[in-house]
């Protein structure tokens, strides 16, 4: 019995209530903040209004996961670092304004590219698993993953100027290192060699890093957290990469050997084969 009471201590001190209408409602306050010249914001005591909404949402969501938690506190640390975040969230916009023909402008960028929310979703989500906040990173993370099939946990680091474009699919795990300007299409996975670890694993550096101006094209698989994509780099599509690459190369599949990868640079030209092997 005495058992049965401790678990049930145990679940009661992790229980909380959110459900997806709260997270969509606390997003979009911080949506109408950080990007209010979209969202019609037309006086500075607008602007104020909004920001006190978003600041009441939060600290709501804050008790609900841990009633404990300094949330007054916790809510003026998030506004303090916000002007940061809206910096980001606008070179991202203007990422994707500058690397898609097809966009009108970038107000029809921010209201409907999936790439775009989703990167937006985890610059906040980010910024609280920084904080140490709880849960909510997290089930940020998985609401953008459920509306957009993009995957990105908040422990990943980015860069500015950020693009994911088209997205459904797109992997990118919880150590990942992004640089600035870097683009991802739909299919890519920065992942890890291997989880068989499981918990001991946790802390050590599993997923890739990628430099600075680096365009990785569709299905490409970069795994591994030693694998580094030196700048200026171009990944082409259904890659598999469990290596470092060099800066200023070209990597593509060889259409004849579908197990083999070219990669190519001003220094280097030479071809890197496929793991086969297979791994219990």
């Amino acid at each position: 019995f005495s058992m049965i009471q401790d678990e049930e201590k145990t679940f009661k001190k992790q229980e909380f209530d959110i459900g997806k209408k709260e997270i969509n409602e606390m997003l979009d306050a911080i949506r109408k903040v950080i990007f209010a010249d979209y969202f019609s914001c037309r006086s500075k005591r607008e602007f104020v209004e909004r920001t006190d909404h978003m600041l009441q949402q939060l600290q709501r969501i804050f008790k609900d996961i841990d009633w404990t938690l300094d949330f007054e506190c916790l809510s003026q640390e998030f506004l303090k670092n916000l002007p940061d975040i809206r910096s980001l969230c606008l070179s991202d916009l203007k990422a994707a304004f500058q690397g898609d023909p097809a966009a009108r402008d970038e107000a029809e960028i921010m209201m409907c590219y999936p790439g775009v929310y989703a990167v937006f979703v985890h610059r906040i989500s980010h910024l609280l698993y920084k904080m140490q906040i709880p849960y909510l990173p997290r089930v940020m993370s998985e609401h953008a993953h459920s509306i957009t099939g993009i995957d990105i946990h908040p422990g990943a680091t980015v860069g500015k100027g950020f693009f994911i474009d088209h997205g459904t699919g797109v992997v990118i795990g919880e150590t990942t290192e992004i640089g600035n300007n870097v683009k991802l299409y739909q299919g890519v996975t920065l992942g890890a060699l291997s989880t068989a670890g499981g918990q001991k694993m946790k802390g050590s550096k599993r997923h890739p890093t990628i430099m600075d101006n680096v365009t990785i094209y569709a299905g490409a698989s970069i795994l591994g957290g030693n694998t580094i994509i030196g700048e200026n780099t171009v990944i082409g599509a259904n890659a598999f990469i469990t290596a470092s690459v060099p800066p200023n190369s070209k990597v593509s599949m060889n259409r004849t050997k579908r197990d083999i990868f070219e990669i190519k640079n001003k220094e280097h030209s030479y071809e890197a084969r496929r793991r086969t092997d297979k791994r219990n």
